[in-house]
């Protein structure tokens, strides 16, 4: 059974950073693709982030790239998020997927608050 485990989210301050984490199971990480969506209230599914399954082509949307990291390990089975300059609009429910682009299984998700 295909499991992603979302953590370390939480409230932070316009300019503050959080690093999410996605826990995989079930199956073989190192041969899969994986991204970040995030959902904010009120909106539909937005990708913010890819990887190639061996590393280390990375891929973003405009509207994160230069603040927004995305990494993995492939020993540990764990997908990373390194967000910086966190912004207002980036209050949303992150999670990670099973393929690029953000439309594979996803977990539970984690909530993130940017907010004064």
């Amino acid at each position: 059974e295909v499991q992603l485990v979302e953590s370390g989210g939480g409230l932070v301050q316009p300019g503050g950073s959080l690093r999410l984490s996605c826990a995989a199971s079930g199956f073989i990480f190192s041969r899969y693709d994986m991204s970040w969506v995030r959902q904010a209230p009120g909106k539909g599914l937005e990708w913010v982030s890819g990887i190639a399954s061996g590393g280390p082509h990375t891929y973003y949307p405009d509207s994160v790239k230069g603040r927004f990291t995305i990494s993995r390990d492939n020993v540990k089975n764990m997908l990373y998020l390194q967000m910086n300059s966190l912004k207002t609009e980036d209050t949303a429910v992150y999670y990670c997927a099973r393929n690029l682009m953000g439309t594979g299984e996803r977990g539970q998700g984690t909530q993130v608050t940017v907010s004064s």
